[in-house]
């Protein structure tokens, strides 16, 4: 049953049963379990990723359900982690999907980290992603991080010796400067695209195989159905990764 059920990527020459021996072995951390982070463990559970860390505090509230696609109506006040193991289980029964119903925080992130090989970043807020890309910098942990608002989205790669994400974001803006999720919004269908194109960019990564968005951003609109990618320069005088 197994061998039917990765049959689709497995006939791939760049997976094969080799690969797919691979992704069985294979750890990751999700940080998120909200829009992007619902077709990212969707989809790396399918794939058969081995292990599947889901790190998420929050409850589910009627106003996820547009874009949050792990849950359901009768969800709603139930703890993310739990159910989005939950249904991670139930998709593939050979992934081991372990729930931490926690902020990744800089207390915690390091030694929570380094129990897997590779995190994904699918927070809804600035400081969490500044926070993912400076302790996988630290411990030397591939990061896959993404964004998404209204109809467009952007995710990259850090991998170590490259680019991070500070490189090109290196400070945050000041609180209440910026509008929130909520008041930006977002339109359900861009998170999926975004959090498909890092689940995809996770499996590349988990792989060795293709050409990993390192040292780049990719760019998304949706309502042109255009691509961008803008290519980074790793700064020496990055606060993250920087030599200086």
């Amino acid at each position: 049953m197994m061998d039917e059920r990765y049959s689709r990527q497995t006939v791939i020459p760049e997976i094969g049963p080799a690969g797919q021996a691979r992704l069985h072995q294979a750890r990751v951390l999700v940080v998120g379990a909200g829009g992007l982070g619902s077709p990212i463990l969707l989809y790396l559970a399918a794939a058969g990723v081995g292990v599947l860390g889901i790190a998420d505090n929050d409850r589910i509230t009627v106003s996820n359900l547009n874009r949050q696609i792990l849950y359901a109506a009768q969800d709603v006040g139930r703890s993310k982690a739990l159910t989005a193991v939950q249904r991670v289980r139930a998709l593939n029964p050979d992934v081991k999907a372990i729930p931490y119903e926690e902020r990744v925080l800089r207390e915690n992130g390091l030694a929570l980290m380094s129990q897997y090989d590779l995190v994904v970043e699918a927070s809804d807020n600035l400081e969490t992603k500044a926070l993912m890309n400076e302790l996988c910098v630290q411990a030397g942990l591939p990061l896959v991080w993404g964004a998404v608002a209204r109809f467009e989205g952007q995710m990259g790669t850090y991998l170590p010796g490259h680019a991070c994400r500070s490189c090109v974001f290196p400070q945050l803006p000041v609180p209440g400067t910026y509008p929130t999720p909520a008041e930006l919004g977002v339109v359900g269908a861009a998170a999926g695209v975004i959090g498909a194109l890092q689940a995809t960019e996770a499996l590349k990564v988990l792989l060795g195989i293709g050409a990993p968005l390192v040292d780049k951003i990719l760019l998304w609109e949706g309502l042109s159905g255009t691509f961008d990618g803008v290519q980074l320069e790793r700064n020496p005088q990055c606060p993250v990764c920087g030599t200086a």
